[in-house]
């Protein structure tokens, strides 16, 4: 058996590795990793999240792990004629850009190109209506999901031979970040896994949207590198589910629909490309937007008056991550209160955010901004004073990212403007009027409604 190239991708992990498994069962194993120029301008966080897995990897693969720059569709072909390979072997890919860019990488290559399996338990494109077409709505998605169901975990074969037949270029050292990012490599993504199985997902169906707990899994930034695999999550939810108490079982079924949503977004992004950077729906066809300007930069660094909102921001600047209710939040923010049409938000969050995933950011976007599949009504304006108070009651979150703030003591921290001293630390004041920009929303909305 010859050697069989697995080219690595948004599957920077070893274990339950469908593609891995078939490379490894047709023949030795050469990994590689190309470092495409596509993404150069992808933000610190984001940056460094991916050299810490590939770090994870190439110790993973016995140092096996070949890294080489340039265009992938010329990398792997004069790879595969050096090292006189059988196949390419890869997970596959259904984002537009991935699609494009593996056509262009099979037809240069002389040898077979095989995709196996994807970063997704259920395959985009998979789940359909019985009439064919695919779901528009997430709660019948969702259940088609379950009821059509996932493989188990592929496994490894034993004995698996990693070679080394050719040279690559030093694995790129992380960029400094304050980000946790030991999440981002699988041995750290599975470790934080247990943890959380152990112990804290029991309460996750009541402390997830709590922004200033840690009620959340935190493995976004592990399943947009493909660190671990969902099917290995859905599968241990299964494992532990006889064990636990009825309210930790709500808990469980709650954090299995959190990943139904994004192989939703998956599927929804396989069948409505266009729908990365444009409106979904035409719900909104005709609405004035505001062109980005000051008020946006404000957003952009935290600098609203808004408590709530600016400790998102400020987080998602330092951590590259930011708490999916404090997603909601700002981009409603933006989008209501700014009027800023959602790609501009969507593109700095993914220029920011580790996790940033194209299918999930842009549509969890067009939820809020009310344009998307199983859009919230346009005239549900998040209010940021009060989510503040509902999701981070003792104002901890906030005192946390803001600073300025510290120095006011419980919920009082989200109205600063009625402490007496609550700028005395160079907090700004709030640069709109929240219920008069709801009521411009509104309007906006009237206008093309008639």
């Amino acid at each position: 058996m010859g050697a069989q190239i697995v080219w690595f991708r948004r599957d920077l992990r070893v274990h339950d590795h469908p593609a891995l498994t078939a490379a490894a069962e047709a023949g030795d194993v050469l990994p590689v990793f190309v470092v495409d120029p596509a993404f150069e301008d992808a933000g610190v966080p984001r940056t460094a999240a991916l050299r810490t897995a590939l770090a994870a990897l190439h110790r993973a693969t016995d140092g096996a792990l070949i890294v080489r720059s340039g265009r992938p569709e010329q990398v792997i072909p004069a790879l595969a004629a050096e090292v006189g390979t059988d196949a390419v072997h890869v997970s596959g890919e259904t984002t537009p850009g991935g699609r494009r860019r593996d056509a262009r990488v099979e037809a240069a290559l002389d040898v077979p190109f095989v995709a196996t399996g994807t970063p997704y338990a259920v395959s985009p494109g998979r789940v359909r209506k019985r009439d064919g077409e695919p779901f528009r709505v997430f709660t019948p998605f969702s259940k088609a999901w379950l009821e059509h169901g996932w493989r188990a975990p592929a496994e490894l074969p034993a004995g698996t031979r990693w070679v080394r037949r050719a040279e690559g270029e030093p694995l790129p050292e992380p960029p400094e970040t304050s980000a946790e990012l030991g999440w981002a490599s699988e041995e750290g993504a599975l470790e934080r896994w247990h943890g959380f199985l152990d112990d804290a997902i029991d309460d996750y169906d009541t402390a997830r949207d709590r922004a200033d707990l840690d009620g959340t899994s935190r493995l976004s930034i592990a399943l947009k590198l493909g660190a671990v695999h969902p099917r290995t999550l859905l599968a241990d939810l299964d494992r532990v589910a006889p064990s636990r108490s009825a309210a930790a079982q709500r808990s469980l079924k709650r954090y299995q629909t959190e990943l139904a949503w994004r192989e939703f977004y998956a599927d929804v992004l396989l069948h409505h490309p266009r729908s990365a950077w444009r409106d979904y729906g035409d719900q909104l066809r005709g609405i004035a937007y505001d062109e980005p300007g000051e008020l946006f930069d404000a957003w952009c660094e935290g600098r609203t008056g808004f408590p709530f909102v600016d400790a998102g921001m400020r987080q998602l600047l330092a951590e590259g991550w930011m708490h999916n209710r404090v997603r909601m939040v700002t981009a409603s923010f933006l989008t209501k209160d700014l009027h800023v049409w959602w790609p501009h938000g969507a593109r700095h969050f993914l220029r920011h955010l580790a996790d940033g995933d194209l299918a999930s950011n842009n549509h969890g976007w067009q939820w809020t901004a009310g344009t998307g599949t199983d859009a919230a009504p346009y005239f549900r304006v998040f209010n940021p004073v009060l989510q503040g108070q509902r999701f981070d009651p003792d104002g901890d979150y906030v005192r946390r990212w803001v600073p300025e703030l510290r120095h006011i003591a419980g919920a009082a921290v989200h109205e600063p403007w009625r402490v007496p001293d609550g700028a005395a630390h160079g907090y700004p004041e709030r640069i709109v009027d929240h219920k008069a920009e709801r009521e411009e929303a509104l309007a906006r909305l009237a206008a093309v409604k008639r």
